[in-house]
């Protein structure tokens, strides 16, 4: 009698660990799925600090304008269709990067990558209730930049309407 018992509370065991995929796949979803929400048609608006630069300068402003972000089949890779407003540079492209995750909470991972006509950069931007934040370098010079995470006036407008 002891062996069907045995036998049964193996077999419960097995089908809850066969369900954990599937569970992470649908926590893994709804992540994407939130990812695309909070990306898709908005500005990234906010300000950047050089380290080393004298305070008194005060805080430079920055703006980026995503208008599409897609999972791409590779890794972590995301395809962000980015409008780049930099260094007196104004370059819209699509840009493949990294989105690692902490938790529940997005990180943008940028480990020396090349942006045409801008340079090579490395950084961390976390995204988190409608703001950003996080670290950069280019070269030897680097430092924070944060924000918040805007619709786009056109977004806007459409949600309006269908209210």
């Amino acid at each position: 009698m002891r062996y069907p018992l045995t036998s049964m509370a193996l077999g419960i065991m097995l089908l809850l660990l066969a369900s954990l995929p599937l569970q992470a796949d649908e926590e893994q979803k709804k992540r994407f799925a939130e990812l695309e929400k909070t990306l898709n048609n908005v500005k990234l608006v906010g300000n950047f600090t050089v380290v080393g630069e004298a305070a008194d300068k005060g805080l430079t402003k920055e703006e980026y304008t995503i208008t599409k972000v897609e999972k791409q089949k590779k890794g972590d890779y995301w395809r962000i269709h980015a409008r780049i407003k930099y260094s007196g540079q104004d370059v819209e492209l699509p840009l493949d990067l990294e989105i690692k995750w902490a938790e529940n909470t997005p990180v943008i991972t940028l480990d020396k990558v090349t942006i045409p006509l801008l340079g090579t950069f490395d950084a961390r931007v976390v995204i988190i209730n409608g703001k950003y934040a996080g670290t950069w370098s280019h070269g030897k010079v680097g430092g924070h930049l944060f924000g918040t995470i805007e619709k786009n006036e056109e977004v806007k407008k459409e949600e309006k309407d269908s209210h």
